[in-house]
């Protein structure tokens, strides 16, 4: 199975993208060129930090992330677990997420979630097993199988970003919803997780 693993894989997609798509093209000019990578180490940690971070400004839950590795020490399913909710509202974490957080930590833990035989199912195999986790929804799994495993054409079209950068670029009236948006993302199939991360850098360039 082929991943997105180094920024010369997200050049080529992009390349792709711009001979495929005219609005792809104009969002690459707007930007300056590629996107950035977006690779994070897959496993437990990663999968913590998206939780963490959800419905979150990038610059909260970085806040909130580094509470997070300063008391667990090392993130792991069994630090999170060894921790009581006390701990974990002590980290900044809101009742929700140590509920999502420690329920994600034992299914780990137990083995109902393994991580590694994720990279050996095919994309919609590998969101089932992470959605029937409490707590992970739609959005955290496919942002996990993006930047933890690198899968080239998962598209989290739940993403409010992306859904506001494809307002924008395609110049619509109203925002598209989620299910709106997988369909306008079909024309940059098999590249749907480059086009996201093109559309999240075309969302950071303030419209001119």
């Amino acid at each position: 199975m082929s991943t997105i693993r180094t920024n010369k894989d997200v050049a080529a997609a992009c390349e792709a993208l711009a001979d495929q798509c005219a609005h792809m093209a104009e969002a690459l000019d707007v930007c300056g060129g590629p996107p950035p990578l977006r690779r994070r180490p897959a496993g437990f940690e990663t999968l913590a930090r998206i939780l963490v971070g959800q419905q979150l400004s990038v610059a909260s839950a970085a806040a909130i992330w580094s509470r997070v590795e300063q008391g667990l020490g090392e993130v792991t399913a069994d630090a999170v677990i060894a921790h009581t909710d006390e701990d974990l509202r002590a980290m900044g974490l809101s009742r929700p997420k140590q509920r999502y957080l420690r329920a994600t930590a034992e299914a780990v833990a137990e083995g109902s979630l393994d991580l590694k035989r994720l990279s050996r199912m095919d994309d919609r195999e590998a969101h089932e097993q992470l959605v029937a986790v409490k707590g992970i929804g739609p959005w955290t799994a496919d942002i996990y199988l993006l930047m933890g495993l690198g899968r080239p054409d998962v598209f989290p079209a739940g993403d409010l970003a992306l859904q506001a950068a494809a307002q924008r670029l395609l110049n619509k009236r109203t925002r598209p919803d989620a299910e709106g948006l997988l369909k306008i993302a079909r024309r940059w199939q098999p590249h749907r997780g480059v086009a996201a991360r093109v559309l999240w850098a075309y969302y950071s360039v303030p419209p001119v």
